[in-house]
């Protein structure tokens, strides 16, 4: 029995590194479909380490995770050609010569949120993990590029208005590039964010960075916590303790305290009913007011503020003194 249980923790470790080890830019599989980003079914089982029948067979037994074409959606033909075309993308994905014969399925950025949970397996959390990191990094390229083209452009109007010689232009036009690089580089996160329905991998990062802040201890108030919760506090760093403060009948299982304390130590669950909000405090100086658990981040619009005043962490804290049930 020993035996078997290695192998399989040695099989285990040997797909997370060949996950981990592969090289493809992510980037360059995300493509524009109906006015979404998605990904071919094909690529997503390559990175998954599974064949695309059994990829999408996972999606068609969980007709509830994908409820409509915001979640997966086929292709048509002239879509399909017109991927191919300005992508490169190989002519046998597709074809009903020498490779599948149905049209391939594409998955939107809730779909592949999904689709980790049907798979799994330990790869497909890894993978999943990369996945939502690069659509995140799209999104703010995205938008950086936006502001930028906006600058630009008010600089060019501004520029061939005054400017008569095209050597003048192009200097200043140069230095007014720096100032904007240096804008979007240097320019602060506001205290307060606000994620709307469908924006998981948005809410995921930012909690994952607020948890990685904390450098000796994470206290989180919430009422309703459960695996999801500590999927997310198993990001925090090493060393750092966490408590939580919950309903005593939270799904947090006793089972579940002892799988998280046996790899990300340590953990102490505690029970109170007298706060309704959440709260995450890092260090018991650092709070966060956040308008969902953390449990349910992205699935409907909340709000996540910063706690400017450094009596009210103080009340909250004594407050949890006073308040929870032994």
């Amino acid at each position: 029995m020993a035996a078997e249980n290695n192998e399989m923790i040695t099989k285990e470790k040997t797909d997370i590194a060949v996950a981990e080890s592969v090289q493809t830019d992510i980037r360059s599989l995300i493509y524009v479909v109906r006015g979404q980003q998605v990904m071919l079914d094909s690529d997503l089982a390559m990175l998954y380490q599974v064949e695309t029948g059994n990829l999408n067979k996972a999606m068609r037994r969980n007709p509830k995770r994908f409820p409509d074409d915001s979640f997966c959606f086929q292709l048509t033909k002239e879509e399909f050609v017109n991927l191919k075309f300005q992508n490169g993308i190989s002519s046998s994905e597709g074809s009903t010569h020498g490779g599948r014969r149905k049209l391939p399925l594409v998955y939107t950025e809730q779909g592949i949120a999904m689709l980790s949970a049907v798979l799994r397996s330990e790869v497909a959390i890894q993978v999943s993990i990369r996945i939502m990191k690069t659509f995140v990094e799209m999104r703010k390229y995205l938008a950086n590029s936006t502001l930028l083209l906006e600058k630009v452009n008010s600089i060019e109007t501004r520029q061939i208005e005054s400017e008569i010689q095209q050597t003048v232009f192009e200097r200043k036009t140069e230095e007014r590039f720096e100032q904007i690089f240096e804008y979007i580089s240097e320019h602060e996160e506001p205290a307060q964010k606000v994620f709307f329905e469908g924006q998981i991998y948005d809410a995921f990062e930012l909690l994952v960075d607020l948890i990685r802040k904390a450098d000796r201890k994470i206290t989180l108030i919430d009422g309703y916590v459960d695996v999801g919760t500590l999927n997310l506090l198993c990001k925090k760093n090493d060393g750092v303790s966490v408590v939580i403060y919950t309903h005593e009948k939270t799904k947090l299982s006793e089972a579940d305290i002892k799988k998280f304390n046996a790899q990300y130590p340590p953990l102490t669950v505690k029970y109170t009913k007298a706060f309704h909000d959440r709260f995450l405090i890092m260090d018991d100086k650092i709070a966060y007011h956040i308008g969902a658990s953390l449990k349910d981040a992205g699935t409907k619009c909340f709000a996540v503020n910063l706690l400017q005043d450094e009596s009210v962490v103080r009340d909250i804290l004594q407050r949890l003194e006073l308040e929870t049930e032994e």
